[in-house]
């Protein structure tokens, strides 16, 4: 059996994902909200340029930076030298995403959104896609890559605490410091920046690839390199399951502060409720684990993903009127999305020996770029859904809201979710890669290499 990965090994690499975590989640939790309250952007308009961005330049950049790395070669390895480069770029971007300026409209306004955005997506893809696929770089061992995606995600929660419960926190306080409403949204992009920049130099300082792990650069080319992962089962199974997750989850965190603020009248209470959600998944993620250990990482993550959608669904039913019931919901969400945490990610990296297999090379890199890409696809799609779903329900910014627009707002939080979460249960259930099976490959693969590597007589 594969030595065990040191804790300091483990928290140095799972660091990095802190700021990822926390940019994300500010863009994740409170982007739709910034466009539409604060730059005063009509809310079907932002969520549209959000999808072109994602259908454009992101539909190849996240593989594309992926492909890359796998081919690069440097006395800094493969990928932590990505990591080097973007460190700055992102903090600026970051910046630069909540720093738009007030009464754009139409053309100017698409043009804002979807730049702004391609600029800091790009510059996450630049770090996070060969971040990522450090993973399977540093272990094989089917239980030991859970043990090292549990605490890369434990710093992951706390970087999506920081980004949901203290961006309105941090924009009050420079509000109140004298900085106009603009002004205090720039700031607080600009410290998230701040944060990932250092987060992710530490990180990249602090461990050491593993050459026996990664293997030599990829000489596949281009067109067979991007083709051969859909021709994975595995992959193809674990893909279908995260969008349809992904894609639910999106949509549920993109209409949060609409239905505390509309539905429950709670405003003041948003950033508690996500904390709330927030804290119980971290809190969970370690018996999470646990449970993988002890039913296959596939079914376990079904039943997380069933227990979540209980609790949305739940949420639709809750009065028009502050509601303290909202905090246990948000308390058995999250223990039901800790394995949203866990799970898929410590699923992909198993794939790989499935490739490694078919193709006779480890390339990291560009499942992780197919995979960041798929994640921030179906993210854009749930926010462009959420803007249009608010659009055609008849959604006015800061006034009561009608019936209707409620009623869109309730429907779309919780059965929309829920609904989409149950289709993907039957895809894990019976997700073909099991402890037992995933060991007799990696003991397929190791004799493999040790016959091609065996003098011949």
């Amino acid at each position: 059996m594969e030595q065990a990965l040191s804790s300091r090994t483990k928290v140095a690499y799972g660091l990095a994902d802190l700021g990822y975590a926390l940019v994300t989640s500010a863009m994740q939790f409170f982007l739709l909200f910034y466009y539409t309250d604060v730059a005063g952007i009509n809310p079907a308009l932002a969520g549209a340029a959000l999808l072109v961005a994602k259908l454009t330049w992101d539909a190849i950049k996240d593989p594309l930076i992926g492909y890359l790395s796998d081919r690069t070669h440097s006395r800094l390895g493969r990928r932590r030298i990505f990591m080097f480069a973007g460190a700055i770029p992102l903090a600026l971007t970051a910046w630069l995403v909540f720093s738009l300026p007030k009464g754009l409209a139409g053309a100017a306004a698409f043009l804002a959104v979807m730049v702004s955005f391609w600029l800091v997506d790009t510059c996450l893809a630049i770090n996070s896609t060969p971040y990522y696929a450090l993973t399977p770089e540093l272990t094989r061992d089917y239980s030991e890559r859970a043990s090292l995606t549990s605490v890369r995600m434990i710093f992951s929660v706390v970087g999506y605490i920081l980004g949901a419960a203290s961006t309105t926190l941090l924009v009050g306080l420079f509000k109140g410091a004298g900085l106009s409403l603009q002004g205090a949204w720039s700031l607080t992009g600009a410290v998230f920046g701040l944060v990932a920049m250092i987060s992710t130099l530490v990180t990249a300082l602090s461990i050491r690839e593993r050459p026996e792990l990664a293997g030599e650069p990829s000489q596949l080319p281009a067109v067979k390199a991007f083709v051969t992962p859909f021709k994975n089962r595995p992959f193809v199974i674990l893909m279908a399951s995260f969008v349809l997750t992904s894609f639910s989850f999106t949509v549920l965190t993109a209409l949060v502060p609409y239905f505390i603020e509309y539905q429950l009248g709670m405003g003041s209470a948003v950033s508690l409720v996500l904390l709330v959600m927030l804290v119980t998944i971290g809190v969970f993620l370690v018996p999470a684990k646990i449970i993988s250990d002890r039913i296959n990482k596939g079914p376990a993550y079904a039943l997380g993903l069933f227990i979540a959608s209980a609790a949305i669904i739940s949420s639709f039913f809750l009065p028009h009127h502050s509601s303290p019931i909202i905090y246990l919901i948000a308390m058995v969400a999250g223990i039901g999305f800790s394995g949203q945490w866990v799970f898929p990610w410590s699923m992909l990296p198993d794939v790989i020996e499935y490739d490694e297999k078919m193709t006779g090379e480890r390339r990291e890199g560009i499942y992780y770029g197919l995979w960041a890409f798929l994640s921030k696809f179906t993210g854009a799609l749930g926010i462009a859904v959420s803007g249009w779903a608010l659009q055609g329900f008849g959604y006015i910014p800061g006034v009561e809201q009608t019936t209707r627009a409620l009623f869109g707002i309730r429907f779309f939080f919780a059965i929309v979710p829920a609904a989409v979460i149950l289709i993907s249960l039957p895809f894990l259930i019976w997700y073909p890669i099991t402890r037992r099976s995933h060991a007799r490959l990696v003991q397929e693969l190791a004799e493999r290499k040790a016959a091609s590597q065996a003098p011949s007589l």
